[in-house]
């Protein structure tokens, strides 16, 4: 997909208004978002030690969970990437299933088939990585508990 092609969400429902409506609904606000699928990513501030908590597109390898740090091809990965990195336990709410996962950096083949994974339920991905130098990170996220 090219930069002319490329397809603007709707942005009625973003950042803290979407986590509110998610929360307050259990996922039944907020889940679907833009003909696709959202989770929340809970992680832990690396500087404060406060959750943080996201709502991000995500897909499925397998029994894990996938999401893709673009942050629409920004030159610098999102915060609560950089806080998985630093702490890997994170909470994940998925509709109204709310459950500890561990968060990974996808490498090689795995890596490979987030990206192609990703790119099919949210094409953007590939306009945003063209706006970046950076290879946008894809991580897993496989449930704990």
């Amino acid at each position: 997909m090219s930069e002319e092609n490329y397809a603007a969400p709707d942005l009625a429902l973003v950042g803290e208004e979407h986590v509110r409506r998610y929360l307050e609904t259990n996922g039944e606000v907020g889940h679907d978002w833009n003909g696709v699928p959202a989770l929340l990513l809970t992680t832990r501030g690396r500087k404060s030690g406060e959750d943080r908590t996201s709502a991000l597109i995500y897909g499925r390898l397998g029994d894990d969970y996938v999401i893709v740090a673009s942050m629409a091809g920004a030159p610098t990965n999102p915060s609560w990437y950089l806080n998985l990195v630093a702490t890997p336990e994170v909470t994940l709410q998925v509709g109204a299933d709310r459950f500890v996962a561990r968060a990974r950096t996808a490498e090689g083949e795995e890596r490979d088939a987030g990206w192609a994974a990703m790119v099919k339920i949210w094409p953007n991905y590939d306009v945003y990585q063209s706006r970046t130098e950076r290879v946008i990170p894809v991580v897993v996220l496989e449930r704990v508990s």
